[in-house]
């Protein structure tokens, strides 16, 4: 069994990825390079004979997965970090200080990254793991301005990766930021890799990370049978399967529209009493008109069942009772938890639920601390001067591409006239 996607123009052409059926470590980098846009195939392994024939040695000689790069290398049991490296995704940064740097690229950083590269900014884009964002995991979207046919999450992300980096953006992928601090007119942030990153100023687009849903045993299935958001290219291996799908928004709605094109049957489990309270209409009307995706309202999953795998749920109703349905896949698309931990340590404001309050959201007492200038912080501008916040970890966001896009632009119309304001005190 294989799938594939279309080709980023950091990929050359195939990569082989060859794994159990419901191993998570396969998941794992079959859903990065479907978010990275990148070609490749899938091949299970169930038996010693299907392993002698694919790889030339049975299974228990082998750690899994296998993987085949473009040149001939193989790789056993690498983790997406060590892919891309031996892929070539990953450099270093080429200067000391950045004019700006960006954490986080998905549409709104990616967005920044455009605008800031195209306007002669020297910009570093820092991200941690796939390109794309929370973006990258929709399947379809429909309602994005230019594309009337609609273009997945990835294949956007994609196509304005291609653009900043034209325009001379650096991105720095597989990275993270662990430790901040402000100083000498610069953010210094500490690296996972053991660099420092410095820039006169910066924009967070780090977003969400997918909300889990707080069962037992949940960890033990996540690439077994359980998956946050699209599952990007596991809709090919749902063929003959009943799957579920978790959740009343549009990236659930978007996640059952594809899936139902591979599965025998979807269920599109909404804690809400219908579909169209927190849904776009176009969306509501596509999943009533599928004959294969049955909706129901008012349930929430209590219980995961299985033994290596997940077989089946249960539901609680809204009446008190206990209702299992089969099922082979879980996809939960229940929305975000800001991805802000690494602020703890940084005079950064962040409301109770982890997100950075920006312009008039932000009272005298909030900038007592760190405000040194004589005017208000920007509209896009946190409690720090020079530190901006974009996209959906910024507080009171529209949760939606278009939005995310137009801050990105945004933000960087504000980064030049700090870095303006910041060059006539010095």
């Amino acid at each position: 069994m294989s799938s594939s996607t279309s080709e980023p123009a950091n990929a050359t052409s195939l990569v082989r990825v060859f794994g159990r059926p419901m191993d998570p470590a396969a998941y794992i980098l079959r859903d990065f390079l479907s978010r990275t846009v990148a070609k490749y195939t899938w091949t299970e392994l169930t038996n010693d004979q299907e392993s002698i024939e694919a790889l030339g040695v049975p299974l228990d000689r082998l750690r899994l997965p296998v993987v085949y790069l473009p040149g001939g290398e193989r790789l056993e049991a690498p983790d997406p970090a060590a892919l891309a490296t031996r892929l070539g995704w990953v450099v270093r940064p080429s200067t000391d200080v950045y004019d700006l740097s960006i954490y986080g690229a998905g549409p709104a950083g990616l967005s920044a990254a455009v605008y800031a590269a195209s306007e002669g900014l020297h910009v570093a884009v820092i991200e941690r793991d796939a390109v794309g964002g929370q973006a990258g995991y929709s399947s379809l979207i429909e309602n994005y301005v230019g594309f009337p046919a609609g273009i997945s999450g990835a294949e956007l992300a994609e196509r304005a990766r291609q653009q900043a980096v034209r325009f001379g953006a650096e991105l720095l992928q597989m990275r993270a930021g662990l430790e901040g601090r402000f100083s000498d007119g610069l953010l210094r942030v500490n690296i996972s890799d053991g660099s420092v990153m410095q820039s006169r100023s910066n924009i967070c687009a780090t977003g969400v990370r997918w909300r889990r849903l707080g069962l037992d045993g949940e960890e033990r299935f996540f690439g077994a049978g359980l998956y946050y958001g699209s599952g990007a290219g596991e809709a090919p291996q749902c063929a003959g399967e009943e799957v579920i799908v978790v959740g009343g928004a549009n990236s659930a709605g978007q996640t059952t529209m594809h899936l139902a094109q591979y599965a025998d049957k979807v269920t599109l489990l909404i804690r809400g009493p219908n579909i169209s309270q927190g849904m776009s209409a176009y969306l509501v009307d596509r999943i009533a008109a599928q004959p294969n995706v049955e909706v129901r309202t008012g349930g929430s999953i209590s219980r995961l069942v299985g033994d290596r795998a997940i077989s089946a749920i249960e539901v609680r109703t809204p009446e008190g009772d206990t209702v299992g349905l089969p099922a082979t896949r879980v996809f939960v698309c229940i929305g975000g938890e800001a991805n802000t931990e690494w602020a703890e340590s940084t005079n950064l404001i962040r409301d109770q639920h982890g997100l950075f309050p920006t312009g008039n959201d932000l009272t005298p007492e909030m900038l007592e601390d760190t405000w040194h200038l004589e005017r208000r912080p920007f509209d896009l501008e946190t409690n720090v001067p020079g530190f901006f916040a974009i996209g959906d970890v910024r507080k009171g966001s529209i949760k939606r591409v278009a939005s995310a896009v137009g801050e990105g632009a945004l933000a960087v119309s504000y980064v030049h006239r700090f870095l303006a304001e910041s060059n006539a005190e010095s």
